[in-house]
């Protein structure tokens, strides 16, 4: 199973929706990345990003919810029995 990784946009080059690029914030990772599948994304928004591509906008609560419950994955991948995320007894 792949993840789509929430990141925020710090700029963006282009005016055609279908080449526009963002340069976008991993938690200190800056990746280049196609903006259009998204055309409403701007900067300083929250895009989920999966091979290369935003593929949606996330609001700031959202994306700072689903960085902590990444954060809580072992670099395994594997949560563990105990974890009190939802999915997990």
């Amino acid at each position: 199973m792949c993840l789509g990784i929430p990141g925020k946009i710090e700029s963006i080059v282009g005016t055609d929706p279908l080449e526009k690029v963002g340069r976008v914030n991993f938690g200190g990772v800056f990746r280049e990345v196609s903006l259009a599948c998204v055309p409403e994304a701007k900067v300083g928004d929250y895009v989920i990003v999966h091979a290369g591509m935003a593929i949606s906008v996330l609001d700031e609560k959202e994306a700072q919810a689903t960085l902590e419950v990444l954060s809580q994955i072992p670099a395994g991948g594997e949560l563990p029995a105990n974890s009190n995320l939802p999915g997990k007894s």
